[in-house]
């Protein structure tokens, strides 16, 4: 089953507060690479996508210690392999806490230089616009 496009928009409208720290260290091809957030690879939806890397990130919170979660995102995985997708997993707290080890994983599994962009490491805006 295909997860329909409305689904899709409303992923990208409402991160969680690990995937927006991650966006704002990824988009722009502040890492090298042009990334995609929620996007649609068949009927399985990635947090982060870079289609000239075909390398998907996804950020794993507490529910995919679920043992339900872990065999739907086994087969993910599996599907994601077979259509020569490589796969990072990151776990939420190393994007929250430590956004260079972060960074420092994305680049390995995309094969860019380990420099980061001034400012990249700032904190992102505070959704309310304050602070």
């Amino acid at each position: 089953m295909r997860i329909p496009t409305p689904q899709v928009r409303v992923l990208r409208r409402i991160p969680t507060r690990a995937e927006r720290a991650a966006w704002h260290l990824l988009r722009g091809r502040r890492v090298g690479a042009k990334f995609r957030r929620q996007s649609r690879i068949n009927r399985w939806v990635v947090d982060f996508y870079c289609f000239e890397q075909r390398l998907a990130i996804e950020l794993d919170g507490g529910v995919h210690a679920q043992p339900s979660q872990i065999r739907k995102d086994a087969v993910k995985e599996a599907y994601l392999k077979r259509a020569g997708i490589g796969l990072l997993r990151v776990p939420n707290g190393i994007v929250l806490k430590d956004p260079e080890e972060f960074l420092r994983k994305v680049r390995e599994a995309t094969g860019r230089p380990n420099d980061p962009s001034p400012g990249l490491l700032r904190r992102p805006p505070s959704p309310s616009g304050e602070g």
